[in-house]
């Protein structure tokens, strides 16, 4: 098993990749969104 220490790295590691991968999906669905408009009109 991991040391404490190192579990509070790869916690704080995976918390910023959920977080990036949040942030990264908004921005995708909104380019996305402007894409369709942008085709539509």
């Amino acid at each position: 098993m991991a040391q404490s220490g190192e579990m509070k790295a790869h916690e704080n590691t995976y918390g910023g990749f959920l977080r990036l991968l949040k942030v990264g999906t908004i921005i995708s669905a909104l380019v996305g969104a402007l894409a369709i408009w942008l085709i539509a009109g």
